[in-house]
């Protein structure tokens, strides 16, 4: 006997950026055969699968659509400690697998900037880290998935099985269907610790010189810029960069439990904070506190600090007011990175809106998915507090110097992108859409997203 369907609720819901806001009808299964259900009964046309809504934009949402929690699907399978293999359901996040392997001397070898975020959810974006340059986004670390489809099949994808919807799937953002386990490669470390280096680089062309420079000696590197510094000081920045510590790199005390992390507190923001807070004064004062606090040195820190400094606080996304934030994630190749920055940067300065947070990294070869929004070159992002029409007319136009400079933005960060910018973005739109009408023909998985950049039909 078929499970029976669960019941739904209307809620509102909102990415990461709390902006924008939208109503959904939302199941969430306890178990397969809810899913199962779901999938095969739910009466609303289209279903959005969502994981820990870390997605910044409308990725995860479905407005006047279903939306599918899968968060309870989060057992660990199997793990084979003399491969690192790892076998999950989608919905494990990384903090559990942080939790449960770092201290047997395993880590997650992407990891974006939170550690809350899904295995299912990483596949989708095709998540990269500090190191896309030296080890690739989460493709290359992917050995296979199931997925359960429109149809109600449960399909094995591999590299070698249903391969076209294996690279469909991979940055494919839930619409071919539902993750619902997964084989990934954990990496090795020996310890829970990081040699960290700090530089403070005065302009963009000495911050791009000196990260290249680099490249070939620090597995991870970020940089911070000061995006409201103008003139000869556009793109003054600090670069962050990092390996993994041996036992033999850290202090005395530390080397005789050298995979366990200190204990630290983690306050809650407990309310959005008022839109002064935000003001451009007061990110100019925040940018300057940065970039003096962050003086150049080399030192061991442990490697949630380095990776995850923002996850220590809870709900710190309440910072960006009650408005939210749009996350605005662009790409360039190499030839025309440096262009390419400099414009954005200027628009950004010169529009008097000014954003909270700007990171640059370097990014390394594509990895074959279809809608995977890394390649070889520069990724800069920018976090811009809304602010109604103003704020959308600039995106609008960092859109169209992003398409001018032959570079792309990030699908599990963008909140506006229209059909024509995402077609020249992503040249192999068409081919992911003939995949989707093969294992999707009636568009049963869909997302606002979707339907925002033309790849679905409206609701």
């Amino acid at each position: 006997m078929s499970a029976a369907l669960p019941r739904s609720k209307r809620l509102e819901l909102a990415g990461w950026g709390r902006h924008p806001v939208q109503t959904c009808e939302v199941y969430r299964p306890e178990r397969f055969e809810d899913l199962e259900a779901i999938v095969q009964r739910a009466p609303q046309r289209d279903l959005t699968a969502r994981g820990l809504g870390r997605s910044y934009g409308d990725a995860s949402l479905n407005d006047r659509g279903a939306v599918i929690l899968t968060e309870r699907l989060n057992r660990l399978l199997a793990f084979d400690p003399e491969t690192g293999l790892l076998h999950c359901e989608a919905s494990v996040s990384l903090a559990e697998i942080l939790d449960h392997f770092l201290k047997r001397g395993f880590f997650f070898p992407v990891t974006p900037g939170t550690k809350f975020i899904t295995v299912g959810g990483a596949i989708a974006a095709d998540v990269h880290g500090k190191n896309h340059h030296h080890s690739g986004s989460m493709a290359a670390w992917l050995q296979d998935f199931r997925l359960l489809t429109a149809d109600g099949r449960v399909l094995e994808c591999s590299r070698e099985k249903h391969s076209e919807i294996f690279w469909a799937s991979i940055g494919g953002m839930g619409l071919t269907g539902v993750i619902l386990d997964a084989h990934i490669r954990l990496q090795r470390v020996e310890t829970a610790y990081m040699n960290t280096e700090h530089e403070q680089v005065r302009d963009l062309d000495a911050l791009l010189e000196r990260s290249s420079d680099g490249d070939a000696h620090y597995a991870y590197s970020v940089a911070w810029i000061d995006c409201l510094h103008r003139g000869r000081g556009l793109g003054r920045a600090v670069l962050l960069r990092a390996n993994h510590a041996a036992v033999s790199d850290l202090p005395t005390r530390l080397q005789s439990r050298p995979l366990e992390l200190p204990r630290k507190a983690s306050p809650n923001l407990p309310f959005a904070l008022p839109s002064a807070a935000l003001s451009r004064p007061a990110m100019r004062a925040f940018n300057e506190a940065y970039y003096r606090l962050h003086r150049s040195r080399s030192f061991v820190s442990d490697c949630r600090s380095y990776f995850y400094p923002l996850d220590s606080v809870r709900n710190w996304n309440r910072a960006y007011g009650r408005r939210g934030v749009i996350q605005y994630q662009c790409l360039f190749p190499t030839a025309r990175a440096r262009s390419g920055l400099i414009r954005v940067l200027e628009q950004v300065s010169a529009s008097g809106l000014g954003a909270f947070l700007t990171v640059l990294k370097g990014m390394g070869p594509a990895s074959g998915g279809l809608l995977s929004f890394p390649f070889e070159g520069q990724t800069l992002s920018l976090d811009l507090p809304w602010s109604g029409p103003g704020l959308k007319t600039l995106v609008a136009d960092l859109d169209r110097t992003v398409l001018e400079h032959d570079g792309r933005v990030y699908l599990a960060k963008d909140s506006c992108l229209g059909p024509e910018g995402f077609r020249e973005m992503y040249p192999h739109a068409e081919a992911f859409e003939r995949v989707c009408a093969e294992v999707d023909p009636g568009q049963r998985f869909a997302s606002s997203l979707a339907r925002r950049v033309g790849l679905v039909g409206p609701a």
